[in-house]
């Protein structure tokens, strides 16, 4: 497994397959958005000024209120339960990373809350240094029960000193009355324009916010009191002003208000892409591009190679950039089951953080760049891109460290690099299977002909092919989590469109029949791609706006695959030990000692437990019914009897006689036909002694498993009583992989499931996850 320095060690059991070893890897309701009211900002660039009486919180729209002091110390209530007024329901630190004092800084960040704890009207107050501070709240999505889920909030501190490490309260307060949304008029007669410029083929082609923002419809993200967010988009424009077929540019102009200035100060996103969906002949476009903001140029770069269904984002604030570091509270995050539950226990190795700062920095990231994620995704082997969240994104939540924060939102940055990005010009959203249920990004056979519309539904390919020639292979079954957490923590669209990106890719890149069409069950995959795309989607189900074109999309298709998956398993009992048997690539294929397709991946089966653990966590209920049966089969690998929990992570197991048999039904079945020798002989060793004769995590056992390493001159190390199959000191071995669907089964409440979890807590050899720590998911 590249990149990874596993101890030497010899499977035992199902030897014929180690020639084609795959190893382990990745694979609410409605409601406006809302938005709090505040007391005028202070000035953006003077000297810090008193607080006004008079604070802000959010409400259906925005508004102003008059609140009396609260205790910033109030503790909160327990999770679920909505919170008192005056009560603190959680808090951020707030870092100046810059040397000299800064004033009137402008903050803007996503949160989430628990369930309950931020109900329907009421409204939130910030506590800074021991005074309130006003606070405008843009409300995205809502739980079942009318409480906030997810908020765009933005602040404007008064000042920093150098260096100061300061704590913001986010209290509960009562709800303001709306205020109306204002629009861009003032910011464009203060001069304002962001201008993209591209030299394509001698060609110059442009695109200009101002223009866009006078003549065609907006959409406002950020509305309120403080900053206002206005976001527009077109196609690019020759100085003739045609169209560019292929490239386009998005604009976010978030202006925030100054009583100082009437300028205020702006942040300017940029995305360009090449991503339209059914646009003929796709390729990729080699061009010169320019930034411009009020007529000055700010960003430059030459020959890039803007390759096929892609996109790159820069932004940039022409004033000066506020130096802070907002650190989430990590506790609160996990707390909220927004996020799985970390082990809170680790200290990540600041080691650690320096080196993955060192190989982001030393990766030059850039427009249409990748760092640190491998750019084949089907490549097999252990690597640290691969879980519900991917590690650099685990050290961030564990550690909140500034560096790991930077690595984890830029990777959703070039996430777009990757050539899988379709949207449809008549939407501007990525392209439905609902819209066009027979899409495909391949034409293979007649399987993407729509018979009633007469039309074929798959996306035109390029001629020739070294048209769309690009260094990056997207895999569902490899696929990461680039950019949820960074949607969660900054509430940027840009994450929020590559996380929607993503999750409708791995449906698109399906056989239409096997996905069902408009249905889109993701049950065609390998077992680790059905993990992982059922892990994407439960994610932009879970996080999308409430009024987002997407948002019963995602939710529909996410309840079409837990029905199909609990119909096809758990009511028709498919089988007694609760691992995917007929549905998916390879689910049983591997040669066993009883031969050919009598072999599964445990690994990649516990793959799919955790992501359906993460979705009955994120409020899919309706997933529960799955969970506890698929909870069975890595409980029952640690607790059943005849099954040594030593090899509860072993890369295959037998869970047949032969091809054509039924399957086992008692896990000690399945462990005995497992390790046997590769002619279905008993499997011994040179003292004659039969491996399944030892008793289940012993010395003898330990013993046996070290003379056999002998005997094959491996030159591993000796065997530990305790240590589990699997790698089982790496971070992305086989039982790393099992421990999410071990504690995702611990926190259900079936039979034996805390005591699997303590006979795998007890195993003697454990990775070291303050390295690397995205497998690190201990029971609620």
């Amino acid at each position: 497994m590249s990149n990874i320095h596993y101890r030497a060690t010899t499977s035992l059991g199902l030897a014929s397959l180690g020639a084609v070893l795959l190893a382990a890897c990745g694979g609410g309701s409605s409601a406006p958005d809302q938005v709090s009211a505040a007391a005028p900002a202070a000035a953006l660039s003077a000297p810090p000024v008193a607080l006004a009486g008079d604070v802000g919180t959010q409400a259906e729209s925005s508004a102003r209120l008059s609140l009396k002091p609260s205790n910033p110390l109030t503790p909160a209530p327990p999770l679920g339960l909505p919170a008192p007024i005056g009560t603190t329901l959680t808090t951020l630190q707030l870092i100046n990373k810059s040397i000299y004092q800064q004033y009137n800084l402008p903050l803007t960040f996503g949160q989430v809350f628990a369930p309950g704890a931020f109900p329907a009207g009421t409204g939130l107050v910030g506590v800074y240094a021991g005074a309130q501070l006003p606070l405008q709240v843009n409300i995205k999505a809502r739980h079942p029960d009318g409480s906030v889920r997810h908020a765009v909030i933005t602040a404007i501190l008064p000042q920093m000193a150098a260096g100061q490490n300061g704590t913001l309260a986010l209290n509960a307060a009562a709800a303001p009355p709306p205020v109306a949304a204002t629009g861009p008029e003032a910011l464009l007669a203060s001069g304002f324009d962001s201008t993209v410029k591209l030299t394509l083929a001698g060609q110059l082609y442009t695109a200009s916010a101002a223009e866009l923002l006078r003549s065609t419809a907006y959409q406002t993200w950020l509305s309120g009191p403080m900053v206002n967010e206005w976001q527009v988009s077109a196609p690019f424009k020759s100085a003739a002003g045609v169209n560019h077929p292929h490239l386009s540019a998005r604009f976010a102009i978030r202006s925030y208000r100054s009583s100082s200035d009437a300028r205020g100060k702006v942040r300017v996103d940029v995305t360009v892409e090449n991503n339209w969906a059914y646009e003929p002949a796709p390729k990729t476009f080699t061009y010169d591009a320019e930034v411009l903001i009020r007529g000055k140029s700010i960003y430059n770069i030459s020959a890039l190679q803007h390759y096929h269904h892609a996109r790159w984002r820069k932004v940039f604030w022409p004033e000066l950039e506020p130096s802070v570091h907002i650190k989430h509270d990590t506790a609160y995050l996990i707390a909220s089951k927004a996020v799985p539950n970390y082990d809170q226990s680790l200290t990540i190795s600041p080691t650690a953080l320096t080196n993955m700062k060192t190989t982001w920095d030393a990766a030059k990231p850039a427009p249409m760049g990748m760092a640190m994620v491998d750019k084949y995704m089907p490549a097999t082997g252990g690597r640290p891109d691969i879980g519900l969240n991917h590690a650099w994104g685990a050290m961030y939540l564990l550690s909140m460290d500034e560096r790991a924060k930077e690595v984890t939102v830029g990777l959703s940055d070039l996430s777009g690099s990757w050539p899988m990005h379709y949207r449809d010009r008549n939407t501007g959203q990525p392209v439905s299977i609902v819209d066009y249920p027979f899409i495909r990004d391949v034409r293979i056979s007649g399987d993407s002909f729509n018979r009633a519309l007469n039309r074929w539904e798959d996306m035109p390919q390029c001629t020739p092919a070294i048209e769309c020639k690009t260094p990056y292979t997207p895999e569902t079954a490899h696929h990461p989590s680039f950019s949820y957490l960074p949607y969660l923590v900054t509430g940027d669209t840009y994450h929020l469109d590559e996380l929607h990106f993503w999750a409708n890719w791995n449906l698109i890149n399906q056989n239409p029949g096997y996905r069902k069409h408009a249905t889109g069950l993701v049950k065609s995959h390998q077992v680790r791609g059905q993990a992982w795309a059922l892990r994407s989607l439960t994610q932009a189900a879970y996080i999308a706006p409430d009024d987002h074109p997407l948002k019963g999309y995602f939710n529909k298709i996410v309840d079409n695959n837990v029905d199909w998956f609990t119909a096809t398993y758990v009511t028709a009992n498919s089988n007694q030990l609760g691992f995917i048997d007929n549905s998916g690539f390879a689910a049983v294929a591997y040669t066993g000692p009883g031969g050919p397709k009598t072999g599964m991946s445990p690994w990649q089966d516990d793959f799919f437990t955790s992501s359906i653990g993460q979705a009955y966590e994120l409020g899919f209920t309706k997933s529960k019914t799955l969970l506890d049966w698929k909870a069975r089969f890595p409980v029952g690998r640690l607790t059943a009897p005849g099954y040594c929990w030593v090899d509860g992570a072993v890369y295959a197991l037998s869970v047949r006689a032969t091809e054509t048999s039924p399957y086992f039904t008692t896990f000690g079945q399945a462990w005995q036909a497992t390790f046997r020798a590769a002619d279905n002989t008993d499997l011994v060793n040179s003292t004659g002694k039969r491996y399944v004769d030892q008793p289940c995590g012993s010395q003898l056992q330990a013993d046996w498993r070290t003379q056999l390493e002998i005997d094959r001159k491996s030159g591993r190390t000796p065997w530990l009583a305790g240590e589990m199959t699997g790698y089982a000191s790496s971070q992305e071995g086989f039982p790393a992989n099992m421990q999410p669907a071990v504690a995702m089964a611990a926190s259900t409440g079936i039979p034996n499931a805390r005591a699997a979890w303590e006979v795998f807590a007890k195993r003697t050899i454990k990775p070291d996850y303050t390295q690397r720590p995205q497998f690190a998911i201990v029971p609620r």
